[in-house]
C-alpha cells in the first residue's frame, strides 16, 4: 500500500542526458563551422590539440546524432507520459514537482535546439553552401 508521500516528483535525468549529448552534437559541427567561419581556424586548431576527442566525435558523426536522436525521442515520450502524472499533496512538494516539470521541459526543449543546429551544420549546410 502507498500512501500520498511515496510519489515522487518526475526525474529530470533524461532531460540533463539529451542536453549532454545535444551538446556533443554541437560541438562535433556547429562550433567547428562557427570558429572557422568567423577566421578563428588557430582557436580550432588549439581546441582539436586540448581536445582530440572531437575529431573522433566529427568522424562518428552518424552514430552520434543517432544516439542523441534516440535519447531525444525517450527523453520526449517520458516527459510526455509524466506530464499527467499526480505531484504529492504537500504544497511545497507539489510547487516543486510542478516547477521541476517545469525545468525538464524547458532542457528538452534547449536539447532540440542544440540538436538541431548540430545536425544543420553537420548535414545541411555543406550542400546549401557550398
Amino acid at each position: 500500500m502507498t500512501g500520498a508521500d511515496d510519489i515522487r516528483p518526475p526525474s529530470m535525468l533524461p532531460a540533463f542526458l539529451t542536453l549532454f549529448t545535444s551538446t556533443g552534437t554541437l560541438i562535433c559541427c556547429a562550433l567547428p563551422a562557427l570558429l572557422v567561419s568567423i577566421g578563428a581556424g588557430a582557436v580550432m586548431a588549439g581546441l582539436v590539440e586540448a581536445v582530440p576527442q572531437i575529431t573522433w566525435i566529427g568522424k562518428h558523426k552518424t552514430a552520434v546524432f543517432a544516439l542523441a536522436g534516440i535519447l531525444l525521442v525517450i527523453s520526449g515520450a517520458w516527459q510526455w507520459h509524466a506530464r499527467s502524472l499526480p505531484c504529492p499533496v504537500d504544497k511545497a512538494q507539489a510547487t516543486a514537482c510542478a516547477r521541476a516539470r517545469q525545468v525538464s521541459w524547458i532542457v528538452w526543449g534547449l536539447s532540440v535546439a542544440l540538436y538541431a543546429t548540430g545536425f544543420f551544420f553537420a548535414f545541411l549546410a555543406a550542400s546549401i553552401f557550398y
